[in-house]
């Protein structure tokens, strides 16, 4: 028998001694009347006297230390990313209650009965009188509670990550103000929020390969979506005049510190304006995810200060600085040789005509379309345009990717007859936009990895014997 199993050996002993004391160790509901981080926000500058009237109080969390003296000891909780020290005397709490004290192990979860005290070192404290044990741990935490460094467990077990490593949790704290900074500026701007299919029996809206399925009752393939694009614009005719959507999209591509076959974008339309109105917007959007996530326009990322209070907006070929070069050959020259140099947030705008099926073509250079993208640290966070809106002429731009799908590129557009007689009732003129959420909560937060700021990454199956089988043998 392996260390380790003879470690969760030993946890499934304890477990069984725990319940013949009365307890159980799967716990049920415990009320609490404080969160650790509430008792520290109120009671932390209040001094030993200040607490002499020994306020009650109920909380729950993980141990994260244990100190046994003989007759008495002290444990850390953990909540919330907060700790807290416990205070257990023998003669304070009853005999079983500090005989389950005596068996404890790092990572148990137990609800405390008490009140508030300062000990002669002067640590903010709860004096026990109850002790109720929730939940028991059965494998070992790691030997270092903070600072997880194993970036394979840090991704694959993301719960002791979350555990361990207080800015990992600090960055998934940060994520949700970001999401919840552009819903209120979306919302203040009278976006409605929708939600669009996720299995679709064409992929559109983008040029990626999908993900494949099948239903079986209607007997027929579908695709996870690679965009909400085109059902978001069939609200956009349906008089929704300004919808947006933050959800999952999925691409059958690689994998890297950028990519993730599985990703968050909030998209949005907005019906009546142009690319232009959708920059102002834009810089509105990321300005305002800045300020919730650091408290200000200026952000370090990996040394370098990125000021989006200054977000500054050239033409491909003015960023190119060639401006005889076109279609693809101008797509191209920007990708290698300007894109990985725009550190600073830049809106980039103006794209040949040949990369954009779904663009309106510039009044002044057929050429071109009015769409923009938004890059910053060398990565793009963003896409937008103003929308095609011509029904003739989008068919002419699906039967143009048609021809470049039967010439090998798998990735390009479908020919979507549904979206086609949508747009047929009248489509407003409209602007669109999309944003990953991910690699901007990369920038927002630091991360250099978008395996950072995604929960649980896609990664390939682990080689190891499973829990279950192990408890299975133990059994």
């Amino acid at each position: 028998m392996s260390l380790e199993d003879d470690l969760l050996a030993q946890r499934l002993r304890r477990t069984a001694e725990i319940e013949t004391l009365g307890f159980r160790a799967y716990g049920q509901r415990f009320d609490f009347t404080h969160t650790i981080p509430a008792i520290l926000e109120h009671y932390i500058s209040k001094t030993a006297d200040e607490l002499a009237d020994k306020p009650v109080v109920r909380i729950a969390g993980r141990i994260l230390t244990i100190r046994r003296m003989g007759k008495a000891g002290f444990m850390h909780l953990m909540q919330s990313g907060e700790r807290l020290q416990v205070y257990v005397r023998k003669d304070a709490v009853s005999e079983n209650e500090y005989k389950l004290y005596e068996m404890l192990d790092l990572g148990d979860i137990v609800g405390i009965e008490g009140y508030l005290f300062r000990t002669r070192t002067g640590e903010l404290s709860v004096h026990a009188e109850k002790l109720t044990f929730l939940s028991k741990i059965l494998l070992t935490m790691p030997e270092k509670w903070h600072g997880l460094e194993d970036v394979e467990i840090r991704y694959r077990q993301r719960y002791l990550d979350l555990l361990a490593n207080p800015e990992s949790r600090k960055i998934f704290i940060t994520r949700a103000k970001i999401i919840a900074a552009l819903r209120r500026q979306l919302e203040s701007h009278g976006f409605v929020e929708v939600e669009t299919p996720m299995m679709q029996p064409l992929y559109g809206g983008a040029t990626a390969r999908p993900f494949v399925t099948h239903h079986n009752t209607l007997d027929m393939d579908l695709y996870l979506r690679i965009a909400p694009e085109l059902y978001l614009k069939r609200l956009i005719v349906g008089g929704l005049e300004r919808v947006y959507e933050i959800n999952r999209n999925f691409r059958n591509e690689g994998v890297s510190t950028q990519h993730n076959p599985e990703f968050t974008m909030l998209e949005f339309y907005q019906a009546y304006t142009d690319y232009h109105g959708m920059m102002d917007l834009t810089v509105e959007l990321l300005q305002q995810s800045a300020i919730a996530a650091t408290g200000s326009m200026l952000v370090d990322y990996q040394g370098v200060p990125l000021d989006f209070g200054n977000i500054r907006r050239l033409t491909m070929r003015e960023a190119v600085g060639d401006q005889s070069l076109k279609g693809h050959a101008l797509v191209e020259a920007f990708e290698r040789q300007v894109e990985p140099t725009l550190i600073q947030p830049t809106i980039i705008y103006e794209y040949p005509v040949e990369v954009s099926p779904l663009s309106k073509t510039n009044a002044q250079d057929p050429a071109f379309v009015d769409r923009f993208e938004i890059y910053a640290a060398g990565m793009e966070l963003g896409n937008a345009y103003t929308e095609l809106n011509d029904p003739q002429e989008q068919r002419r731009r699906f039967e143009m990717q048609i021809a470049m799908r039967e010439a090998g590129d798998e990735e390009a557009h479908q020919m979507d007859e549904d979206y086609l007689r949508a747009m047929s009732y009248g489509m407003p003129p409209t602007g669109g936009e999309g944003i990953g959420i991910d690699r901007l909560t990369m920038l927002l937060t630091n991360s250099k990895s978008i395996r950072d700021v995604i929960l649980f990454p896609l990664l390939r199956p682990e080689g190891e014997i499973g829990l279950a089988r192990r408890l299975k043998d133990l059994d």
